[in-house]
């Protein structure tokens, strides 16, 4: 690959930038590797809960199976493409060239359905069926076959089973129980394990897992002279125990939680104290807080006894992952969006915590899960009884939690006392002029009505005075600390609603848990609390079926790109099953088994043969399993897109790894853009990405570009894409530009250091490894080259040399060997 980039170097001295950026994106894209997750479930999911209701509810008592106006039919997917008198209803992927979108958007004056005027879709019910036309328009049957689908006995509605560890006949490659599950399906196919990556390879692989940094110099140099035998186990200890391992893998539990600093929707405000929640969670995972236990605290920490108010704090601010989703804040109809926002928290939690799409029973029984509406609303009235916003009036506000800290008492303290003496200089001041004023009037007269209308004129200056210190006095109350969060609400049961609608209400459901999401015995609920904790601890038992699976399986995918279950957040009938289900057992139990512990379950996995493996792959195992689904090697995979940005600033000697606190520009609540549509928030800060704002609608164009995922749903499975645009960044963009430059400036700095050596501390910092001797020999003729073609245009030989440099990081720094993982 670096060759390739030398040939293009010495093309661009002939060619010029053109030449250079048309070569790069080429080079970059042909080279680089893409995998896209199955995007069919989070679809079938949109259609389910967002365009199937609205078709139900406006479309289907004029184009359904009993009457069909202009012989259009709009109940399933093959009608819609057959269409009606006019041609087809749809053309999937192109929602401006759809007959049904221009006729729901009354744009024609004899093509708008509904007809008449009131019965307009909303703007955000156009946008919805628009957005499934421009997926494609998935249309799953309206019946499926309960042979495959709303099965119980479905394997994740069972409890993990206990599995001994399969007998293997290759006895010395496992180094754990768990590599023998991988070995004997390996020997199952008559296939065997690649051998182990060397050490290098293991050290820069297990610090971007664990950390989202690559190794430095130093740890480099430590590791490959420690030759103890427990040399990388020791190496995995260090890496759990920086706080960099809570800010990588923070992170990845954001994805899930859909966390962002901004509301998005129609109104984008500032949520400006969500960070609050995001450090929360960093330092969970450093502490090593035990997952049933950070569970708890997220879904009801405000109702955990504690009479230590750091705890109680943490544990207001954890309940933060039920308020921090996208809301529209601008719905007129309150019910609608109080609903709306239940539903919000309850497919959150079913797809973060169960991997199950709970939303989908909304508005009929799950299509898929044997999960009907009954429990969907008997959920609901958990969270309904829970409160989550203030208010709910146009626009509406999010309820956040008040801290407690000595700082802000005693600032509050400070600040009513004044307040108070204030006031009492007003009321002292009244008391006085009243009576002054009462001592003026005739006897036996009545006192007018306002007594003010007879003080003195200094009586009233005083006064008017007074009364404005006191006005302007209010409005420097400190804002003590508050968070986004949950408390307790009037606790309600809620009637299912027809097709979603709250105006029309069918039986009341009790509060209650689904049968098949109940390891135990039914949670028993009252009438004076949500029922919160109830759920919480039901889903924390050892034997619940789908919690500890769901996260050890997170976590594998996390660490080998891929999960045992592929679609980490659906575990219903509608994902794939477990490529190796007796593993995915063994590592639940084995996770509950030793305190839901995370950092536990790392050190299982990295330790492991499997883990270890390199990346080259035999002929015969590329064509047996090319999709490595057996983990039979390791796979080959980029940098996510904070450890991009993250290693630039890191092998350049810029990042601040300073932790926690904000860095929005903008007060809480405040709009991110103003009148003129743009965003001013600052991307420039040297800390970790993880710190970095979060702006829904409008995500930092580096991020996006890097297969960012949507900061508004649960994701657990970031696509990886390669496409022009990202070679592009790698080569035109400022920061790549700056960081290059960076990095030049820290290999020049010392004078007696030789070009040959800077060369090979160059690829030691970005890659890891030596220089090979050709790359010393291509990189120190290139540097002559480019320092020569640059003559007459720049006459200052240390200009030239800068230059020279800075092209030669970039040329590295934009390499595959640089952004991706062997």
């Amino acid at each position: 690959m670096n060759r390739w980039f030398f040939s293009l170097r010495r093309h661009v001295a002939n060619a010029g930038s053109v030449g250079y950026v048309a070569a790069l994106g080429i080079i970059i894209c042909s080279a680089g590797m893409s995998y896209a997750a199955d995007p069919a479930a989070e679809q079938v999911r949109h259609f389910e809960t967002a365009v199937r209701p609205l078709l139900i509810e406006h479309c289907l008592k004029c184009h359904g199976a009993e009457k069909q106006w202009g012989s259009l039919r709009l109940d399933s997917r093959a009608a819609l493409l057959k269409g009606g008198d006019t041609g087809p209803a749809i053309v999937p992927g192109q929602p401006e060239d759809s007959l049904l979108i221009r006729a729901i958007r009354h744009v024609d004056a004899d093509l708008k359905m509904p007809p008449a005027p009131k019965e307009r879709l909303s703007d955000r019910q156009i946008a919805e069926i628009v957005q499934w036309v421009k997926q494609g328009a998935p249309y799953p049957d309206s019946k499926p076959q309960l042979g495959r689908y709303r099965d119980p006995n479905h394997w994740a509605f069972q409890a993990p089973a206990v599995h001994a560890a399969p007998n293997v006949q290759d006895s010395n490659w496992s180094r754990s129980e768990l590599d023998r599950f991988i070995l004997a399906r390996l020997e199952q196919a008559k296939l065997s394990p690649s051998p182990s990556a060397d050490k290098r390879t293991l050290l820069r692989r297990a610090t971007f897992d664990l950390t989202g940094l690559p190794p430095t110099a130093d740890e480099i140099g430590e590791f490959l002279a420690d030759d103890r035998p427990d040399a990388f186990a020791r190496l995995i200890d260090r890496l759990l125990a920086s706080p960099s391992y809570g800010e990588r893998w923070g992170r990845h539990w954001l994805d899930v939680a859909r966390y962002a600093d901004s509301n998005g929707l129609d109104e984008n405000v500032a949520h400006g104290n969500a960070w609050r929640y995001r450090d929360y969670v960093v330092q969970a995972f450093n502490v090593d807080t035990p997952y049933d236990q950070f569970l708890i605290e997220q879904l009801a920490g405000d109702l955990l006894p504690t009479t230590d108010a750091t705890v109680r704090n943490q544990n207001l601010i954890a309940t933060g992952f039920l308020a921090i989703g996208p809301k529209v804040l601008a719905e007129v109809d309150e019910a609608k969006m109080q609903m709306d926002i239940v539903d919000e928290q309850i497919d959150t939690v079913g797809r973060a915590i169960l991997g199950l799409t709970l939303g989908c029973a909304r508005c009929h029984d799950h299509k898929f899960d044997p999960i009907n509406t009954a429990d969907y609303y008997g959920l609901a009235g958990i969270f309904k009884s829970t409160r989550t916003m203030e208010h709910f009036k146009k626009v509406a506000k999010w309820y956040e939690n008040p801290l407690t800290t000595p700082e802000g008492i005693a600032l509050k303290v400070a600040f009513d006392s004044q307040l108070a003496s204030k006031r009492a200089a007003i009321q002292s001041l009244i008391e006085r002029a009243d009576v002054a004023a009462k001592a003026t009037l005739p006897a036996g007269s009545e006192p007018p009505a306002k007594l003010e209308t007879l003080y003195t004129d200094e009586t009233k200056a005083e006064l008017k005075r007074l009364r404005e210190d006191l006005a302007q006095f209010e409005k420097t109350a400190p804002e003590l600390p508050s968070a986004m969060g949950a408390t307790e609400d009037k606790v309600v049961d809620v009637a299912i609603h027809i097709r979603g609608n709250p105006q029309k209400l069918g039986d009341i459901v009790p509060r209650r848990i689904p049968q098949i999401l109940q390891a135990a015995a039914p949670a028993q609920f009252n009438a004076e609390h949500s029922g919160r904790l109830e759920l919480a601890r039901s889903f924390v038992t050892p034997q619940h079926p789908l919690t500890s699976r769901v996260i050890v399986n997170r976590v594998w995918r996390w660490h080998f790109g891929k999960g045992l279950v592929r679609n980490p957040d659906n575990f219903g009938l509608l994902g794939e099953p477990p490529s190796h289900p007796e593993l995915l057992d063994w590592l639940a139990a084995r996770f509950t088994g030793q305190g839901w512990s995370l950092k536990r379950l790392h050190r299982l996995i990295v330790l492991s043969s499997t883990y270890q493996q390199g990346s080259q792959v035999a002929p015969n195992t590329l064509e047996r399993d090319p999709e490595n689904r057996l983990f039979g090697r390791a796979d080959v995979r980029r940098l996510e897109a904070e450890e991009v940005r993250d290693a630039l600033l890191a092998v350049s000697g810029q990042l601040d790894q300073r932790i926690g606190g904000s860095l929005l520009t903008v007060k809480n609540r405040a709009y991110f853009f103003d009148h003129t549509s743009r965003d001013l928030t600052d991307y420039s800060s040297l800390r970790r990405s993880v710190y970095l704002p979060v702006v829904r609608n409008n995500i930092y164009d580096l991020f996006q570009l890097l297969d960012y995922p949507d900061a508004a749903i649960t994701t657990g499975d970031r696509t990886t894409t390669t496409i022009a645009p990202q070679a592009l960044l790698m080569l035109n963009s400022d920061f790549i530009l700056q960081t290059s430059s960076r990095m030049a400036e820290k290999l020049l700095g010392d004078p007696s250091t030789d070009d040959e050596s800077r060369i090979r501390q160059m690829y030691l910092v970005a890659y890891g490894r030596d220089a090979a001797a050709a790359e010393i020999s291509e990189s120190t003729a290139f540097l002559t080259r480019l320092q020569t073609a640059m003559e007459s245009a720049q006459p200052e030989p240390q200009a030239r040399r800068k230059a020279a440099w800075d092209c030669l990081c970039q040329t590295v720094l934009a390499s595959n060997e640089f952004i991706y993982l062997k």
